[in-house]
């Protein structure tokens, strides 16, 4: 283990631009190979000239987005947790967060695979489709979700690795997922014959693949440093703290996922034309946050990491730089898909009505990334500091905001009022949060101090 994690006496440490740099570049390009890896299966599949088959696929990638996307609290909460007891030098409940965080993961992976069947069958009647796609849909989820423990594992691994301030590692793991994914998917399809299926396998070995990097990197970091034992591991309160850590981010998240399904499903009752340009503008908005989110993963582990050391000056610190890199990057963005938007929307599509209905909403998406800056950077910083109560209740009064504007200004301006629902309930969620941060960090870093889930 790490000098820094060997002794039980927290200390403050420096926050640079260099440190928060450190973690988000990685992380970033972590982020960045996720789509290719779609992109990717989805063409390998089209070589096989039956749109059935690539609809299977295509239904399946939205199943397996909504449920991993759900279970994304096991990196976030892993994170934090982690982080803390960095900061705290805590070697051994560095390494119990680790096992109590994978056994909950594997479990819910278990349980995933358990109902396979009852999660696809509600999916697809959802979802709709040929009696052909639903076929392609059954034999690629059937194969691919035996990975689901796997891909769960791998959550909580970035997420400890990321909580102990280790992003290339986190990096490296991305990029073996993701290139065995897409090198044993060529392989099944083109050359063997696989068809879907393959594609499904592909999945399986690339999870397979980073578990046991993973199990690696967590030897050769907790190398030499002392075990927990089963009474820490299976302490009750601290798997009650994970537990409620969890919960409140699965239920942030879960909601933020119906926000934007909502979204898209007022895009649709729009017709076609309106769907068609806003999923459009909706990728080249996701591609963009993926920016942010790598500063976010920074204010995670620095913000946890200075709250578990007890310095509330390195704390607000990292607070300060995470926010400061995150409006560049952010402006910079906005300007960028401003600027350049009108190219990008020729580029993704040939239809004439497409482009047009998309150049009118352009420049209400172009400010996404910036009026989504400080909610993602202060959704980092709650994740880092495990206030995950905060988060939650933060997240049902913006989109309760975002209903209420979403319905009004769309009666007047019609599908652009949407765009600016989200918006407003990007800005809410930022400005709720710095709120709720100025009442948090003094009680935070008093002596008497009680961790907060």
């Amino acid at each position: 283990m790490d000098a820094a994690a060997e002794s039980n006496a927290p200390a403050p440490f420096a926050v640079s631009h260099r440190a928060v740099l450190a973690v988000a570049l990685p992380m970033t390009l972590a982020y960045l190979t996720t789509p290719l890896v779609g992109l990717v299966n989805l063409g390998v599949v089209g070589r096989l000239g039956d749109p059935a088959l690539v609809g299977g696929v295509a239904i399946c990638g939205v199943v397996f987005d909504v449920v991993f996307a759900t279970f994304n609290f096991l990196r976030a909460g892993t994170t934090g947790l982690v982080a803390q007891a960095f900061g705290r030098r805590d070697a051994t409940e560095i390494q119990a967060t680790l096992y109590r965080a994978l056994m909950l993961g594997v479990g819910a992976g278990v349980v995933i695979v358990a109902l396979k069947s009852p999660i696809l069958h509600l999916a697809l009647m959802l979802l709709g489709g040929s009696s052909a796609v639903h076929a392609a849909a059954t034999t690629y989820w059937q194969v691919r979700v035996l990975a689901a423990p796997l891909t769960l594992a791998n959550y909580v691994i970035l997420g400890w690795l990321i909580g102990l301030g280790r992003a290339g590692y986190g990096l490296v793991l991305q990029l073996v997922v993701n290139s065995i994914n897409v090198l044993v998917s060529i392989m099944l399809v083109d050359r063997f014959g696989f068809g879907v299926a393959g594609v499904g396998w592909a999945s399986v070995a690339g999870e397979f693949t980073a578990v046991i990097l993973g199990a690696i990197f967590v030897l050769h970091l907790t190398r030499g440093g002392p075990k927990p034992g089963p009474a820490t591991i299976f302490s009750g309160a601290a798997f009650r703290r994970l537990i409620v850590l969890n919960r409140d981010i699965m239920i942030r998240t879960f909601v933020l996922i119906l926000s934007f399904a909502l979204f898209t499903s007022r895009s649709a009752a729009a017709g076609d034309i309106v769907l068609a340009a806003n999923e459009l503008l909706m990728n080249v908005v996701i591609f963009a946050a993926f920016f942010l989110d790598g500063l976010a993963a920074a204010a995670e582990q620095l913000g946890g990491r200075a709250l578990g050391a007890g310095s509330r000056a390195t704390f607000e610190r990292a607070v300060r730089l995470v926010v400061l890199w995150g409006f560049a990057v952010g402006g910079a963005l906005t300007l960028a898909i401003f600027l350049g938007g009108p190219a990008i929307i020729d580029t993704m599509s040939t239809s004439d009505a497409v482009r047009v209905a998309a150049r009118q909403v352009l420049a209400w998406a172009a400010l996404f990334p910036l009026f989504g800056t400080l909610a993602y950077q202060m959704d980092g910083v709650f994740i880092g500091a495990t206030w995950s109560a905060d988060m939650r209740n933060a997240m049902l009064v913006s989109v309760a905001i975002y209903l209420v504007t979403g319905w009004s200004v769309a009666s007047l301006l019609g599908i652009t009022g949407w765009w600016i629902a989200l918006l407003v309930f990007l800005a809410v969620r930022g400005i709720s949060l710095l709120w709720l941060l100025g009442i948090r960090i003094g009680p935070a870093f008093s002596a008497d101090r009680q961790p907060v889930p």
